[in-house]
């Protein structure tokens, strides 16, 4: 039987849960509704899902997209995670506060900073042909990899403080040990650092790659249109070609699919146990 404190914050908790109801979970639900009524049905809304090519391009791109995000994504923070725990603590306070800063700015201002730096005229293809290392610019913005650089910038902040944390978790008597038996740097890395924050890489896997799932405005902005992914293709269901049919039975498959990615991932141990938080 719960105590009276545990009741007194079961009630704390009702109003937010209220609140999630009205503003999360019921607009949802009317998109589900409307994927199975609009149009000429669920079934053939679900099935045109199979058979569009221009749906099958869109999951391909936001596929080819999140993959490679995620990828770079987790070697760059992990990089960084694993030298602020190697730092003295007034360095790891600055690197905290530089890691944090990004999370202060719009992904709007973002977008378009990188739009400034990376296009043919902007600061970075004005560096290399200034010093004549390029005779052309390079076209870094308005397609794939303008995208990739603007995702995996937005992405990396949130990996390392979930790399870190993790990595703060580490024994480090068991670091100790393996250099007392003779490892060297790389094997206590590759044997030691490496398989123990395996769950924290999985969680930051799985958060960047649903994030990644659902990006608009970095899309929008650095793919100029050539790169359109899954979020974007609804945006312009529902405000230019007026297909809530291909809209909402599309929004309900990719709710489907984060759904899945995340069952799976809580089908590990180690992974609940991220998820759970470490217990010491």
């Amino acid at each position: 039987m719960p105590s009276r404190f545990e009741r007194y914050a079961l009630l704390l908790t009702l109003p937010a849960g209220v609140v999630v109801l009205a503003l999360y979970a019921y607009p949802i639900l009317q998109v589900l509704s409307l994927s199975l009524t609009e149009g000429k049905g669920a079934l053939y809304n679900y099935t045109y899902l199979f058979h569009s090519r221009a749906v099958a391009k869109v999951v391909r791109t936001t596929a080819s997209v999140g993959i490679y995000t995620t990828a770079i994504t987790l070697v760059i923070a992990y990089a960084i995670a694993f030298g602020m725990i190697h730092m003295k603590e007034g360095q790891r306070r600055v690197a905290m506060l530089l890691v944090l800063i990004p999370f202060w700015i719009s992904v709007l201002v973002r977008a378009f900073a990188w739009i400034t730096i990376l296009r043919s005229q902007g600061i970075l293809n004005g560096a290399l042909m200034g010093m004549g290392v390029l005779s052309q610019p390079l076209e870094l913005v308005y397609n794939r990899l303008g995208v990739t650089i603007g995702m995996v910038h937005y992405m990396v902040p949130f990996a390392v403080l979930l790399i870190y944390a993790n990595l703060t978790d580490i024994d480090r008597r068991v670091i100790q040990a393996a250099r007392s038996l003779g490892a060297r740097p790389m094997t206590v890395f590759l044997k030691v650092w490496l398989p123990m924050s395996a769950a924290g890489i999985g969680v930051a896997s799985l958060f960047v790659m649903v994030f990644t799932l659902g990006f608009l405005v970095t899309p929008a902005l650095l793919g100029g249109g050539k790169t359109l992914m899954i979020a974007e293709y609804i945006s312009v269901q529902i405000s230019t070609t007026r297909r809530w049919d291909l809209a909402t039975s599309l929004s309900t498959a990719l709710l489907i699919v984060v759904a899945v990615l995340i069952a799976i991932a809580l089908r590990s141990p180690a992974m609940r146990s991220a998820f759970g938080g470490a217990r010491k």
